[in-house]
């Protein structure tokens, strides 16, 4: 009697460790053979100055600060010659970075936002105060135009007199040559006839002397004057 062993369940039993083995020697291959991540380095590290330029250090220091601890590590694991490592931390560090970027952005455009709002309100704030002096100047002038016109219902008569105004005497103008007398054709100064009383025919007296007109009862005594 003839008996035949089958070598199938020995083979098969051995099978998983070979497998293994095989994906081990694969992996330490791969991780031997991956070429350092120069592009990778470069990215990140670029995309992290772009964050700093945006104003990430203000409006997103959090996205910043792990960008900055990724790439650190990915660059301590680059000089490990870890290849796999470095590329995975560069391309972290670039994604943390790309976000600091955009939230860096954000905050300022909300920023310049607030600060031109801001503008427009001290704006707005100006605008009113110069509003509210002229309708202030306007109201006082419109309460004196009705004051004056009271005063003038009250009392017309003063109202009227120093409404009108007073006029300036001129002056007299000079009479015309032909209005002056003209002189006489003897020439010289002509005086106005003496209005006095016709002389009267005073005596003489015995000693043949005039008689003084201021002194008519005097008389010569003794011949002398």
């Amino acid at each position: 009697m003839v008996h035949i062993f089958s070598r199938t369940a020995g083979s098969l039993g051995r099978l998983p460790a070979a497998s293994a083995l095989l994906a081990l020697v694969l992996t330490l291959g791969g991780c031997a053979s991956a070429p350092p991540p120069n592009d990778s380095m470069n990215e990140a590290q670029s995309r992290l100055q772009t964050a700093r330029d945006a104003g990430a250090a203000d409006y997103a220091p959090v996205d910043l600060g792990f960008a900055q601890d990724k790439f650190q590590q990915a660059q301590a694991a680059f000089a490990d010659r870890k290849y796999a490592d470095a590329t995975n931390l560069a391309e972290e560090s670039r994604a943390d970075a790309e976000l600091a970027t955009a939230k860096a952005r954000l905050g300022a455009a909300r920023a310049q936002i607030r600060n031109k709002t801001q503008d427009n309100a001290s704006l707005r704030a100006e605008g009113q105060q110069v509003e509210a002096a002229a309708e202030q100047r306007e109201q006082q002038e419109q309460q004196q135009l009705q004051q004056q016109q009271q005063q003038m219902q009250a009392d017309p008569a003063n109202a009227s007199s120093s409404s009108i105004p007073t006029p300036t005497p001129a002056d007299m103008p000079a009479p015309s040559s032909s209005a002056l007398s003209q002189p006489s054709q003897g020439g010289g100064f002509q005086t106005m006839p003496d209005q006095t009383l016709p002389d009267q025919t005073l005596p003489q007296p015995s000693s043949g002397q005039p008689v003084d007109p201021n002194n008519p009862d005097a008389t010569n005594q003794g011949g002398h004057p």
